[in-house]
């Protein structure tokens, strides 16, 4: 399974709604907390030039941020994401 990583904030309600759904969905996952000004510039480099969190990476690829991941999980296509060896 692929390692997921979402930047955060702790007061963003859209983070916790991500994080639920993740836990929800029996998906560990690491949390980048994007206070520090330095982590949010990596992730707007990463995340080509998004600013809003969270920001959710499948391995190395991007996924966006809330409304993606809802996306995909309604779609069924997060855990055959997860899974994908590419």
């Amino acid at each position: 399974m692929k390692k997921v990583q979402i930047y955060l904030t702790q007061t963003c309600p859209y983070c916790r709604a991500a994080k639920s759904l993740l836990n929800k969905r029996n998906i560990d996952f690491i949390e980048i907390d994007v206070s520090n000004p330095q982590v949010r510039q990596k992730m707007i480099e990463r995340a080509n030039g998004r600013r809003t969190v969270p920001q959710i990476f499948i391995g190395k690829k991007h996924i966006g941020g809330f409304d993606d991941l809802t996306e995909l999980d309604a779609n069924n296509e997060l855990m055959p994401l997860l899974n994908n060896n590419d």
